[in-house]
């Protein structure tokens, strides 16, 4: 014998593909208070409806939507213009990481990477590097989504770029690097 789905397996299992229930409801060709009233346990489906959403929610051409909200790194560890090129080298090596937003206000106004710090280091007064600002030497920033964006987008953007920022009305919420997409894999 098998054991039919339960109101709460398909609620799982769609939450699951990142499918919203109007989504499910079109793939399946129900109404969308259907679904909401058989994940609620509230209506037993016709074993014909509950064989359409089963089948809608094995389709192999679903799209599994992540959004980045989900892998973003929150709080944003940061530097000011203001601060020095120190200040910026030690954030970096205390939390392991090889690049900084520049933020003034919570709103981006450059990037700051270890390679822009050795560049302005003077071997013959290494001394010079605590007194140096970031402003001086700190890069473009870089490129922002928001916090619904797939990581499929932010994926192509890592590609090119160290960071990607999550920005909500402007202010900067979240950040995204390169082992935050490798996290994915691990389930």
């Amino acid at each position: 014998m098998f054991d039919l789905p339960t109101p709460e397996d398909l609620k799982r299992c769609r939450k699951r593909l990142g499918l919203t229930q109007t989504q499910l409801a079109e793939k399946a060709g129900v109404s969308q208070s259907l679904i909401a009233r058989i994940e609620a346990g509230d209506i037993d489906p016709r074993l014909s409806t509950l064989k359409k959403i089963v089948n809608a929610l094995n389709e192999k051409d679903v799209k599994v939507k992540v959004p980045v909200e989900k892998i973003m790194k929150s709080p944003v560890i940061h530097v000011s213009p203001a601060d020095t090129l120190g200040e910026a080298s030690r954030l970096m090596e205390r939390h392991g990481i090889s690049q900084l937003p520049v933020l003034e206000k919570d709103v981006q106004v450059g990037s700051i990477t270890e390679d822009q710090v050795l560049k302005a280091l003077d071997f013959d007064d290494p001394s010079k590097i605590r007194v140096k600002r970031v402003a001086e030497v700190m890069g473009e920033g870089f490129p922002t989504v928001s916090k619904d964006t797939d990581v499929k987008v932010v994926s192509k953007l890592i590609e090119s770029n160290r960071a990607v920022l999550v920005v909500e009305k402007g202010r900067v919420k979240g950040i995204v690097t390169k082992a935050d997409l490798l996290r994915l894999m691990e389930g």
